[in-house]
């Protein structure tokens, strides 16, 4: 009988609860200052290895960045966590080049970043990770293949998120290693982290809860069987240090913080049944009951599962921050230079810094100038040809005559009725080869639930924000309508609103189903709140509602598809007061279909000009359904602090059209 085997029935065996931790070490974490990087280390960093030291193993996970950071300012703190590696009392936990949102990216950008990532571990630690934790808890299926091909055996990922919405699994589920289904039907092993564990630790270190009473929470997570359990995986720079990112942030006591985590770990040690160990050895319960099943942790209500509490959704990455939306157009437009000109490794490791999380959420003002000034920098360098400008509209007359309110499109290839009292809103939209509209608007009282007993349009244009009246492009315009020598139909308008002008191009094109948006917003104040484009509201008579599903690309190679049948989807509900939606689709090749196995529709947005993420809602009211997929350019959360990556106008393009049909959805 082997060592390893009769190891892994050691770990087994009883009722023994096997604790692991994984410390995450950032020098790029948005409220710190970059002169403040080397009281970090000295504060922070060091003591970690103390700790592990004596009271180990624990895991500890950085970004290759980072590594290079504490290289540049104390090479002999990386000199000794190869020692500690090498010695089995830490084990690195790898995470890639930068703190990337693989769900917001191209899959070619996380296949970089880890491949970066992986270069600089070796080189300076000599070490190659087998266990990743997923940047920022944000996970899709799409992943799975990214992380297998950069050579992970495993990741780390919340529990809490993908928990709540599997009702179906087994309770020990959260106990236990278990393996993470990818899209193509591949899986990657899956070590669950705690969100009430981390902080629970958090709040003893703080002073907030006595030892006793952490001991207790740790002790009722014990079972009949031997468990597995995250004590920890979270930031290493809040113990003895404050970012000063919170009003709320806890004061700096007299005694070390430091040393009640090495007062926390020894006592777990000393704890009757439990047992601390690295993070890896945890995949060796994997033979247990419940153990190593094939899990899905996304759905079509939650796609992307992210750490912590629903206000840590996709949008806080994606639209929210100083200026998200706009510095992500610009890493897109970058991207699709490198793709183009077969870059080096250089200059998609500068790509991957500039893509980093930390450049969207509470970002110092001192560091998001300088960042401004190496994106802009970057774009010079890198791209060539310049964006297309908005389309020259000519001088015609309005068409119709005094009110007149619809306008019918003709093409070879679609028809459609515009609504000029609402500014252009597609009330109908049909497809050559369809026998009805696909998508459009519904009429006021359509729905008897009261939430929903409003007009319903496709194409119109909702800003909200916190005490303030709705704005929106939902008003009567003078239209104007002429035809292209290709055949193609083009409509414009203007809509006058409280906040400034929008003006709105709509082209129905005469070789292809399909319609072309390209809204510009003269906006001189963007505010707090939430900007929702496109409204694309299917038709429920168009439809066989127990096949619809929805399929796009959440950061990997291979398309994601989500059923919808008997779905409740709101991933555009607030959260609270603060924080404006839930959930979100990455989209991250530009488009998203939607439909059943007969009738679908295709959303695709310019990514180079805005990066729109995608909010649906499906759910059925009565004796009709409500399916509509919104284009969001703008959410509200804490991050949000107002402060344009480029002054001007604001632009957004987006198509609609018939999609192939399929029998595999």
């Amino acid at each position: 009988m082997n060592a390893p085997f009769l190891q892994r029935e050691a770990i087994a065996a009883g009722g023994t609860l096997h604790l692991y931790a994984a410390f995450h070490l950032n020098l790029a974490f948005s409220s710190i200052e970059e002169e403040q990087r080397g009281e970090v280390i000295k504060r922070c960093y060091w003591p970690l290895l103390d700790l592990a030291c004596k009271h180990g193993p624990i895991g500890i996970e950085a970004t290759g960045f980072t590594l290079e950071e504490i290289l540049a300012r104390d090479p002999e703190w990386i000199g000794r966590l190869r020692s500690l590696i090498a010695r089995g009392r830490v084990e690195l936990i790898g995470s890639g080049y930068a703190q990337i949102i693989g769900p917001l990216v191209p899959a070619r950008v996380t296949e970089e970043n880890l491949k970066i990532g992986n270069e600089i571990y070796q080189r300076l630690l000599r070490a190659k990770p087998t266990l990743a934790l997923v940047n920022e808890q944000a996970y899709s299926a799409g992943l799975v293949e990214l992380y297998r091909d950069a050579g992970y055996r495993a990741v780390l990922m919340d529990w809490d998120n993908p928990g709540v919405q599997h009702p179906e699994w087994p309770s020990e589920t959260r106990y236990l290693p278990q393996r993470a289904k990818g899209v193509s039907g591949e899986s990657i092993g899956l070590l669950w982290t705690s969100t009430v564990a981390f902080q629970k630790l958090q709040r003893f270190v703080h002073g907030d809860i006595a030892l006793e009473e952490y001991l207790e929470h740790t002790r009722s997570r014990r079972g009949r069987d031997a468990r597995a359990l995250c004590v920890y995986a979270s930031d290493g720079e809040i113990f003895d240090f404050r970012p000063g990112r919170y009003r709320t942030e806890e004061t700096l006591s007299d005694s070390s913080e430091w040393k009640r985590l090495n007062e926390a770990f020894a006592a777990l040690r000393n704890e009757a049944n439990m047992r601390l160990m690295l993070p890896s050895e945890a995949l060796e319960l994997n033979g247990l009951a419940d153990a190593d099943q094939a899990l899905h942790l996304q759905s079509a209500e939650c796609p992307v599962p992210v750490k912590k509490q629903r206000k840590y959704n996709l949008s806080r990455w994606a639209v929210t921050g100083r200026d998200d939306i706009a510095v992500n157009a610009a890493c897109q437009r970058i991207y699709e230079a490198l793709a183009a000109s077969n870059a080096g490794s250089g200059a998609w490791k500068e790509l991957c810094g500039l893509w980093a999380s930390d450049f969207r959420t509470h970002i110092t003002q001192k560091r998001w100038a300088k960042f401004c000034e190496q994106l802009k920098a970057a774009e010079a360098r890198f791209c060539i040809a310049p964006s297309p400008s908005p389309p020259p509209h000519p001088a015609l007359s309005p068409c119709g005559g005094e009110g007149e309110r619809f306008i019918l499109v003709e093409t070879p290839t679609l028809s459609a009725r515009l609504d000029r009292r609402r500014g252009l809103a597609i009330e109908s939209l049909r497809f050559a080869g369809h026998e009805q509209a696909a998508v459009g608007g519904l009429p006021h009282g359509h729905f008897d639930d009261i939430a929903l007993q409003a007009d319903w349009y496709t194409g119109d244009c909702v800003f909200e924000a916190p005490g303030e009246h709705k704005i929106t492009d939902l008003e009567w315009c003078e239209a104007r309508v002429w035809t292209e020598a290709n055949g193609d139909v083009v409509a414009c308008a203007k809509i006058e609103t409280a906040k400034g002008p929008i003006e709105k191009t709509l082209r129905f094109l005469a070789n292809a189903p399909r319609v072309e948006f390209d809204i510009v917003f003269h906006w001189q104040d963007w505010g707090r709140g939430s900007l929702r484009l496109g409204h694309i509201t299917l038709l429920p008579d168009a439809f066989e509602w127990t096949k619809l599903s929805l399929t796009t690309h959440n950061g990997g190679k291979e398309a994601e598809t989500f059923s919808l049948n008997g779905a409740t989807v709101e991933h555009g509900a607030p959260v609270s007061f603060l924080v404006s939606s839930s959930f979100g689709l990455g989209m991250t090749e530009g488009w998203a279909e939607l439909g059943d196995t007969k009738t679908r529709v295709r959303v695709d947005v310019d990514r180079k000009t805005a990066p729109l993420l995608g909010l649906l809602t499906h759910k059925r009211i009565g004796g009709s359904l409500f399916c509509q997929l919104m284009l969001s350019a703008l959410e509200l959360d804490e991050t949000r602090k107002p402060a344009p990556y480029c002054d001007g106008a604001r632009r957004f393009r987006f198509g609609i059209s018939a999609a192939a049909k399929s029998t595999d959805h």
